[in-house]
């Protein structure tokens, strides 16, 4: 199987001189269909502050549609259970983070592992949808293969995501069947909370932020607004938002003190 060139994950050590001597870990996890070339320039910013970072590439993914719809969500969420148990043996703390499904995936380990993540941070992330045709998944996954792709919905002109152009079906039903159990076991996240949430995103509708955000049972929570972006915000006009509230954010929630 060839992956796609911008699919290598990303992989950097920690540098605790520039992080008051303390090793810090941060996982991030791209989207549904996506890759790790949506989070690694995000990725990039916080390795240079210092952080060890971790940007999986989730089975399937980077290769073809046609791979991806032989996996599930067990696959995903195994490749970012192995990533943070890495990350987690090699450092002092370590702060979770993902885009869309990877928002979703990461909200998962936060409610598995509530005693080892530091923090987590969420860039429109996806556990619920108000369109209705996702009903007919069940029956549609064995008819036909694939809808149409939901990559490069992306404000900034002249910006590719580089994901899938179709949307394999069995895969994304696996992904939905996941949102229930994530939904009733969000009063286990106790970490802080960092939402970054797009004002225009033609992807995730609103049906997933009042859920999380009321769900779960941190009481440090921070939403910030992205007014220049769509689904794709890590790669949009607010990337530079993105890199500085979630560096200070990890400043913040793993800081000795």
């Amino acid at each position: 199987m060839t992956i796609h060139p911008l699919a290598s994950p990303y992989s950097r050590p920690a540098q605790p001189e520039l992080t008051a001597g303390r090793r810090i870990g941060v996982l991030l996890s791209h989207g549904f269909t996506g890759q790790p070339a949506s989070m690694t320039p995000w990725g990039e910013e916080l390795a240079a502050r210092g952080y060890a970072v971790e940007v999986p590439r989730l089975p399937g993914h980077g290769t073809t549609w046609q791979e991806l719809n032989t996996l599930t969500w067990a696959d995903w969420y195994a490749e970012i259970v192995a990533t943070f148990d890495r990350l987690a043996a090699d450092n002092d703390a370590v702060v979770v983070g993902g885009l869309s499904m990877g928002g979703a995936l990461v909200l998962r380990l936060a409610e598995d592992r509530a005693d080892q993540v530091a923090g987590v941070m969420v860039v429109n992330p996806a556990v619920a949808t108000k369109r209705l045709d996702v009903k007919l998944l069940p029956v549609l996954k064995h008819l036909v293969g694939s809808f149409p792709g939901i990559a490069n919905d992306i404000k900034k002109s002249g910006v590719e995501e580089h994901g899938y152009t179709r949307t394999p079906l069995k895969a994304i039903h696996s992904m939905m069947q996941a949102w229930p159990g994530i939904i009733a076991d969000l009063p286990k996240v106790t970490a802080p909370l960092l939402y970054l949430r797009s004002s225009e995103d033609h992807v995730v509708d609103e049906a997933s932020e009042p859920l999380i955000t009321g769900g779960i049972s941190s009481t440090d929570v921070t939403i910030v607004r992205l007014e220049d972006s769509y689904h794709v915000a890590t790669l949009d006009n607010d990337a530079p938002t993105i890199v500085e509230q979630s560096a200070a954010f990890i400043a913040r929630v793993t800081s000795a003190s």
